[in-house]
Formats: structure tokens, C-alpha cells, sequence
């Protein structure tokens, strides 16, 4: 298999992952239980309370729910307008990122040349890396607000414990962080070598108007033999002669 048609694939799955990633941390929004905590009254009742961004609610062994939104905007506790700020900021990042992506991939051929191609995928990579970043920030902090509080023996109010929510949106920011850390290294990777190829060809080729090309040095023959053909696609993508590579003795 070509280099190219595996770094094709790793876009792929890349993609795949940022994706399925940032549609977790979309889904943590709707979720009620970010946390909840169980009061047994008797042996017979009990209630049971969980939270989330947006309400507080409680339910009872009937299967009544009584849910209060949050009344006052400033009246919340600063953990919550930060962990709203940093996840909606991560959900249109991830947003950028897939369509940067969309265009960078390989297969689907929409960013032009190799070079352009590269610096798209790197761009989406780190955009993407942000993001998982964001919403793993976000979700961490109100963890650590819960466990902190859970584990401190002066706190005299009700106690909670982690909702379904918070373990949701870890799995999707790794997968977020995951994917843009790769997206980011093929990207620019690719991006350096591309631009040193052409750098290195324009450098080394003399005599644009003779029948071929001489090398200047010979350090580089075994390298351009491996790569002539590579060479080659990115002169006819500029649009320039090509060239039949003659090693010095």
C-alpha cells in the first residue's frame, strides 16, 4: 500500500473520531444528570435529585419530576457561565474544524495542490485539538467542583456525585484531542516535506532548457531516485518542465 492511500485512510479514521467526539460533547447538553445525589427519607421513599447547566430537578419513587430553571443568569456560581462558555466555544471550534477537514482530506480532493492540501489538514488538526481541549477543561472542572465538594468534610449542604453526562463528555473530548493530535502531525509533517521537496528540486536541477537535468551533488542521488516520481507531480501541477534525473559519477 502507498504512503499516500495510508495517510488517506488515517485522515479517515481521524475524522471519523473528531466527529463521533464532538457529537458527545454536543449530546451533554440536553443530558440531565451532570450530577445527582440520593436522599432516603425511609425505608418506604426516597427522592432523588440531579442537576445539570441549565436546571435543578428532583424525582420521587412515583415517577413525578419537578425541574426548576436556573432564574437569575447572575446569580450562578462562576464555574457554570465557564464550563457554558467553554463548551459552546469547543462546538463551533469542532464545527470550523470539520469543514477545514472536509477540505483538506485526500479524498475528497478539495484544497488544491499538496502543499495547500497539508496546511488545510493542519489547521483543522489543531482546531480540533482546541476543542477537545475546551470541552475536556469544562468537563474536569465541574468534576473536580463535585468530588471537591464530596470530599469535604465542612461541607455541610447536600453532597452530589458525577452524572452520566461528565464521563460522556470525557470520552468525546479525548476523542476530539485524540484526532486533531494526529490530524496535526500528518498535516504538518506532509506540509514540510512537500514544501522541502520543492525547495530542494528547484535548488538542485540546472539547465531548465537542456534535454535533462544534472544533480549538483551526489549526497541527494539515492533520495531523488526514490522520489522522482513525487517530484515530478508537483512540477506538472506548476506548471513546469519536467525533468529525467542523470547522477554524476
Amino acid at each position: 500500500m502507498k504512503y499516500r492511500s495510508v495517510v488517506m485512510y488515517i485522515e479517515i479514521g481521524c475524522f471519523v473520531a473528531c466527529v463521533c467526539g464532538w457529537i458527545l460533547v454536543c449530546a451533554t447538553l440536553p443530558i440531565q444528570y451532570w450530577t445527582y445525589s440520593e436522599v432516603a427519607t425511609s425505608v418506604l421513599t426516597n427522592s432523588h435529585t440531579f442537576s445539570n447547566l441549565w436546571k435543578d430537578c428532583m424525582t420521587d419513587l412515583t415517577g413525578m419530576v419537578d425541574c426548576k430553571v436556573f432564574p437569575s443568569l447572575l446569580s450562578l456560581q462562576m464555574y457554570i457561565h465557564l464550563c457554558r462558555a467553554t463548551i459552546f466555544t469547543s462546538i463551533v471550534l469542532g464545527f470550523l474544524g470539520a469543514i477545514l477537514a472536509l477540505i483538506g482530506m485526500k479524498c475528497t480532493k478539495l484544497g488544491g495542490s499538496e502543499i495547500t492540501n497539508s496546511k488545510i489538514t493542519l489547521a483543522a488538526g489543531m482546531i480540533y485539538l482546541a476543542s477537545g481541549l475546551c470541552a475536556m477543561f469544562a468537563f474536569s472542572w465541574y468534576g473536580n467542583k463535585i468530588i471537591t465538594e464530596f470530599m469535604d468534610p465542612t461541607h455541610r449542604t447536600k453532597k452530589f456525585e458525577l452524572g452520566v453526562a461528565l464521563f460522556v463528555g470525557w470520552g468525546g473530548s479525548s476523542l476530539l484531542i485524540i484526532g486533531g493530535l494526529v490530524y496535526s502531525i500528518f498535516g504538518g509533517r506532509e506540509g514540510c516535506e512537500a514544501r522541502y521537496n520543492l525547495v530542494e528540486h528547484s535548488v538542485l536541477l540546472q539547465g531548465e532548457g537542456s534535454s535533462g537535468g544534472q544533480l549538483l551533488s551526489k549526497r541527494w542521488s539515492s533520495y531523488y531516485d526514490a522520489q522522482k516520481k513525487s517530484l515530478n507531480r508537483l512540477l506538472k501541477h506548476y506548471a513546469l518542465p519536467q525533468y529525467v534525473f542523470v547522477i554524476k559519477p
